[in-house]
């Protein structure tokens, strides 16, 4: 009997859903930063055991749309509910906005999809503040389990896998049995440069800023990659670079040491920086970054 599902991770921001996919792929594929909108698209992780395939599924955090990007973000997290095997809805231990995800919770109890509620963070509080917590949930997804886990201290993680594995659908594997993921080099290229963004640049900066990759040439020895950075104005243009170009040197050369890492190999990247006035609400930019189809 071999199982195979799609199991998403869904939530509100900086409650560690990116942190808890890396470390059940084992792969760093979501990149993580402390700030909230990091992750963008749905982002794929594939784990094989000889007896089941589960596709992860990573999404946005919760939020509501201030413009089109966020819209587009949106769909990928209503989307998630709608194609899931297994629901696994992240909250933590230290988050206060449950509000904004209040309809979002509703929806999955009414789905009647296979749900665990994780509590991740666990070593963020106290023994007696957790089993308020699970109370808490057992409240509001009475159907779900209801699992703490520490993402980062890999603490009760193979629990969390047990307890996926079980609730899979029996069928095929949806992928060959050695995919680790279905985005391109190009894709986590761009993803590694926005990392970088988010890290160095503060305020409006890293939410004005869309990564295009112009070119990606692989070699035996090195990857030659060219990369537009797009912002929305001018000025911001500006603070990108710096002053003599030296801010968005030092984002490249973080990129390309980043890049070395997760290819295994030398990187030669080049990054360009241009202004397309108000993209996140220009539905054809939108579309050419992936945010919305055809």
């Amino acid at each position: 009997m071999h199982k195979a599902g799609f199991v998403n991770i869904i939530g509100n921001p900086n409650v560690g859903k990116s942190t808890l996919m890396n470390a059940l792929v084992g792969e760093r594929l979501s990149i993580i930063t402390s700030k909230a909108q990091t992750t963008r698209h749905r982002i794929t992780g594939i784990v094989n055991g000889e007896d089941f395939q589960i596709v992860y599924s990573d999404t946005p955090g919760i939020l509501k749309p201030g413009y089109k990007l966020q819209e587009s973000m949106m769909k990928f997290v209503r989307g998630a509910l709608t194609d899931a095997d297994v629901i696994l809805y992240v909250t933590d231990t230290v988050e206060k906005n449950e509000e904004r995800s209040a309809g979002i919770v509703e929806r999955i109890r009414r789905s009647g999809i296979p749900t665990v509620a994780v509590i991740n963070k666990i070593d963020l509080t106290t023994q007696q503040e957790l089993e308020a917590l699970v109370d808490k949930w057992r409240a509001e997804l009475p159907e779900a389990v209801i699992l703490p886990v520490s993402a980062k201290e890999k603490f009760n993680l193979e629990t969390l896998v047990r307890l996926i594995v079980e609730r899979l659908p029996e069928g095929e594997p949806y992928y060959p049995k050695d995919t680790l993921t279905d985005k391109t080099l190009r894709f986590f290229a761009s993803e590694i440069i926005r990392e970088k963004i988010l890290l160095n640049y503060d305020k409006e900066i890293p939410y004005c800023c869309e990564i295009a990759v112009e070119t990606y040439k692989e070699e035996p020895t090195i990857d030659r990659i060219a990369a537009t950075i797009y912002v929305s104005r001018d000025s911001q243009k500006g603070i990108l670079i710096g002053r003599k170009g030296e801010r968005l040197k030092r984002t490249g050369t973080q990129a390309r040491e980043e890049l070395e890492r997760f290819l295994g190999k030398k990187v030669f990247l080049q990054l360009f920086v241009k202004v397309s006035d108000d993209w996140r609400n220009d539905e054809k930019q939108l579309r050419r970054f992936g945010y919305e189809q055809d």
